[in-house]
């Protein structure tokens, strides 16, 4: 029966490639799943275990940490230019009386 649901889930997703199944030494059936047209990455994976399914999403840390450095790049240079256009200690004149 799973082999038919994932037969059905590779036909209308084409991106979708599911590994194959492997069992642990607790019972449960983990399946890999990566997804992609032109490179490949990996998604996560299914895990069934008494009957249940369970969906266990792969979490990239490496984009996120480049997503948080760019953030910061950004606003520092946003910082920058604002302090140069104008910065943020007031006008000082040097007059001379005589």
């Amino acid at each position: 029966m799973l082999q038919d649901r994932l037969s059905e889930l590779t036909a209308a997703h084409r991106a979708l490639v599911y590994g194959e199944p492997y069992e642990t030494s607790d019972g449960s059936t983990v399946i890999t799943v990566t997804g992609g047209l032109f490179h490949p990455r990996p998604l996560g994976v299914f895990v069934v275990h008494g009957g249940e399914v369970k969906w266990e999403a792969a979490v990239d840390d490496t984009r996120i940490a480049l997503l948080g450095i760019l953030t910061g790049l950004i606003a520092a240079a946003f910082a920058t230019a604002a302090v140069f256009k104008r910065p943020p200690w007031p006008d000082l004149r040097i007059t001379q009386r005589l």
